[in-house]
C-alpha cells in the first residue's frame, strides 16, 4: 500500500462541515496516513481539505508581520528595533535583502505542497453515501480545491513572477529529482491559466452559503474577485510593456515576460472588474454603510466598521474573508504603550498627507483649507453630518483644542487610520467618566518611553483596530480578516476602465460610490460647487484622482505595495528618507519637525522576491528574477 506524507490542518475555514468554520484552521498536526486510509473516511476528506485551506494570508498581522506587503510599501512602519524579534521584512525595506534572505511564509515552497494536497484531493475524493458525504458535496470540495490551487499560484506569480507550473502533476512520494528540475514558465501563459481555471469554478462553486458555519469556503464571487484583481496586476505597465525584461528568458530561449504593450489586458481587466462587481451585487454584496440619526451615511462609522463587523452581522461588502485570524496581536502592536500595548506599530508621514481635507481636496489644494503648522485654539467637530464618532467624549469630536494644525480639519478617514498626539484616545482601562484620554507622544511621556515599544516616527496605526480592545486585560475582541472587498472592486473597476475607455462615465460613478460613503464632496466634470469637485474628463486627470482615492481608502489593507510595484513606480517612491514627527521632541518644538526617521532604498530587483539561492542550486533550468543577478 503506497504511503504519503499528509499535513493534516485543522485550521481555520471550519470544515468538518458540521462544525464551526473559525475551528477550521486552528490546530496543525502531522501524521503519516495511508492515502487509501483518508478518503474512505468523511471526516479525515475534511480535514484533507481543511489542510489546503491552509496557507490563505492572514490579512491582519500577516500582510505586517509575516508577509510584510505593509512595511514593504509607504503605508505603515513598525518599530525598526523590533528587528531584534526577527521582523524578516524590516531589513527588506531598508534595502538589505539577499537570494539567501529568510522569509517564513516561504511561498516557494509551501503553497506547491497546499496545491499538491488538492490534486489529490481532486483525484481520490469520492462519495461516501453511509457517511452522509454525496455527491453534490464532492462536487462542491472539487470546486473548492480547483479554487485554491488557482488563488495559490496568483500568490506564486504575484510574489514571484514566472514560475514552475504543473498545475495538474502529484509528484510520486518515490520522485527521481530530474521530476523537480523543470524551468518556469511564461508569466501571461500562467494568468491565462488561472483566468480561464477561475471562470471555468465559479460555474460550479454558489455565490454564498446559507450556513454560517460556512463563512469562508470558495465561492463564485471569490473566484471572480481573485481574478479580476489579477488581471489588472497583469495590465499594468510593471508586466505590460516593460523593456526591461525583454531579455529575461529562459535556458533554452523561451521569453519569460511579454515587454510590448498590450492594450487589450486593460479591457479585459476592466471587463472582469464589472463582472465582478454586478455578480457580487446580485449576490447581495453592497458598500458597508451606517445611517445616522438624521437617515444619511455615518461615513465615520460606516468606514470603522467595515472592518470591524461581520458577515453575520450584516457586513456584506466583504468578498473573500479568512474567518480565523491574529487580529489580536494587530491590535496589541498598534496600542499605545501607556494603554498596556506594543505601542510601535505606526503609518508613515507620506501617508498622513494623503488624506484629503474635509472639503475633499488634497492638501496641496491652495482651496483645501489646510495649514501645517500652529495649533487648534477650540475643540473641532465634524460637521458635515450627524455621527456618533467619539460619542463618549463628545458626539461628532474630531480634534481637541490645542491639536496640531496639521490634523485638523481632515475628512473622516484620516481620524480613523491616523493615532497622532494629542488623538482622543478610547482607552479601555480608563476608569473615569470618558472613558478615554489624550494620547502623549513626545518622548518620556506616557505613550513615547523612548524605547523599541513607542511610535518611532510619532504615529500609530487606528484604521482596522477595534475601540474596544484593552490590552491591560488582554481583552481582544475576535474577528475575520478581510482579503477582498467590494470597495477594491470599484477602484480596480474605475482605474481599468480609464486606462481602456477614457472618458468612460462610469470610472468616475464607480469612484464617487467610495467618496460618498466616505463623507467627503465627490467628483464632476462640470462645475464645483458645495457638492462637487471638477476634474478635467481626461485620463490623465481621471488617472491621478483614482490613485489619490486608492491610497486613501484601500491604505494599510495589504494593497498599496502592490500598486506600487505594478505601476512601476516602487524604485521611485520606496526610495529615500521617510519622514515622521520627531521621535526624541520633549515637547512641542522638537516633536512637531518633520524628521527622515529612516532612509530606505528599493532597487529593480526588489519589484519580484528572489528565488532562494538553494533553489537555483539544485536546479539548473530555473532562471533568477529579474535583476537579482546583476
Amino acid at each position: 500500500m503506497k504511503k504519503i506524507y499528509i499535513r493534516s490542518i485543522i485550521l481555520f475555514l471550519g470544515i468538518v462541515l458540521s462544525s464551526s468554520c473559525s475551528d477550521y484552521l486552528d490546530k496543525e498536526t502531522d501524521t503519516e496516513l495511508s492515502l487509501d486510509g483518508v478518503f474512505v473516511s468523511k471526516t479525515k476528506t475534511e480535514n484533507w481539505l481543511a489542510s489546503c485551506y491552509s496557507r490563505i494570508p492572514d490579512p491582519t498581522w500577516g500582510y505586517t508581520r509575516s508577509l510584510g506587503w505593509e512595511i514593504l510599501g509607504d503605508d505603515m512602519t513598525p518599530s525598526e528595533r523590533w528587528r531584534q524579534y526577527d521582523w524578516q521584512v524590516i531589513p527588506f525595506a531598508l534595502g538589505d535583502w539577499s537570494v539567501g534572505s529568510q522569509w517564513s511564509p516561504g511561498y516557494w515552497n509551501n503553497l506547491p505542497q497546499r496545491i499538491r494536497e488538492c490534486n489529490l484531493l481532486i483525484k481520490n475524493v469520492k462519495p461516501l453515501q453511509d457517511q452522509n458525504l454525496n455527491e453534490d458535496e464532492v462536487r462542491l470540495m472539487i470546486g473548492e480545491c480547483r479554487f485554491l490551487k488557482a488563488y495559490y499560484y496568483s500568490l506564486l506569480l504575484n510574489t514571484y513572477g514566472p514560475i514552475p507550473f504543473s498545475p495538474d502533476e502529484i509528484t510520486p512520494v518515490d520522485y527521481n529529482l530530474s521530476d523537480l528540475q523543470i524551468g518556469q514558465t511564461p508569466y501571461d501563459e500562467i494568468v491565462s491559466w488561472i483566468d480561464k481555471e477561475l471562470k471555468e469554478v465559479e460555474k460550479i462553486l454558489p455565490p454564498s452559503y446559507s450556513d454560517g458555519r460556512k463563512f469562508g469556503r470558495a465561492t463564485s464571487i471569490m473566484c471572480k474577485a481573485v481574478r479580476a484583481r489579477m488581471l489588472l496586476f497583469a495590465a499594468s505597465p510593471l508586466v505590460n510593456d516593460n523593456a526591461e525584461y525583454a531579455g529575461h528568458i529562459t535556458k533554452d530561449g523561451k521569453t519569460l515576460f511579454n515587454s510590448a504593450y498590450d492594450a487589450n489586458k486593460w479591457k479585459i481587466a476592466a471587463e472582469a472588474s464589472k463582472d465582478l462587481i454586478l455578480s457580487a451585487e446580485a449576490a447581495g454584496h453592497k458598500l458597508y454603510t451606517e445611517m445616522n440619526a438624521v437617515g444619511k451615511i455615518d461615513p465615520f462609522l460606516s468606514c470603522q466598521n467595515l472592518h470591524l463587523i461581520e458577515a453575520s452581522r450584516g457586513n456584506t461588502e466583504v468578498l473573500f474573508a479568512r474567518p480565523n485570524v491574529e487580529s489580536k496581536e494587530y491590535d496589541r502592536h498598534t496600542a499605545p504603550g501607556g494603554s498596556g500595548g506594543a505601542g510601535g506599530y505606526g503609518v508613515t508621514q507620506s501617508l498622513v498627507d494623503a488624506f484629503f481635507t474635509a472639503n475633499g481636496l488634497p492638501i496641496s489644494d491652495p482651496n483645501s483649507g489646510y495649514v501645517e503648522t500652529g495649533f487648534s485654539t477650540q475643540d473641532g467637530f465634524w460637521t458635515n453630518g450627524v455621527t456618533k464618532f467619539n460619542e463618549v467624549k463628545s458626539p461628532g469630536l474630531v480634534t481637541l483644542a490645542d491639536t496640531y494644525n496639521m490634523y485638523c480639519n481632515r475628512e473622516p478617514r484620516f481620524y480613523l487610520a491616523v493615532n497622532f498626539d494629542g488623538a482622543w484616545y478610547t482607552d479601555g482601562d480608563n476608569a473615569g467618566k470618558d472613558k478615554g484620554r489624550k494620547l502623549e507622544f513626545f518622548n518620556g511621556k506616557k505613550d513615547n518611553n523612548n524605547k523599541h515599544d513607542a511610535p518611532q516616527n510619532g504615529y500609530l496605526a487606528r484604521k482596522r483596530t477595534d475601540p474596544s480592545r484593552n490590552p491591560v486585560i488582554d481583552y481582544f475582541a475576535p474577528r475575520h480578516g478581510i482579503l477582498y472587498r467590494l470597495g477594491e472592486a470599484y477602484l480596480n473597476y474605475a482605474e481599468a476602465l480609464n486606462e481602456s475607455d477614457p472618458g468612460n462615465p462610469e470610472a468616475l460613478f464607480y469612484l464617487n460610490k467610495i467618496r460618498e460613503r466616505a463623507g467627503v464632496r465627490t467628483y464632476t466634470t462640470g462645475g464645483t460647487d458645495a457638492e462637487n469637485i471638477h476634474v478635467d474628463n481626461d485620463q490623465e486627470s481621471i488617472r491621478k484622482i483614482i490613485r489619490m482615492e486608492r491610497r486613501v481608502e484601500l491604505c494599510t489593507e495589504g494593497i498599496r505595495y502592490d500598486d506600487l510595484r505594478r505601476w512601476k513606480l516602487a524604485e521611485t517612491v520606496l526610495n529615500g528618507p521617510f519622514y515622521g514627527m520627531n521621535f526624541n521632541g520633549k515637547n512641542a518644538a522638537e516633536f512637531y519637525q518633520r524628521t527622515a526617521y529612516q532612509t530606505r532604498v528599493y532597487r529593480k530587483s526588489f519589484y519580484w522576491f528572489p528565488i532562494y539561492v538553494a533553489e537555483i542550486e539544485k536546479n539548473p533550468n530555473l532562471i533568477q528574477a529579474p535583476f537579482w543577478d546583476k
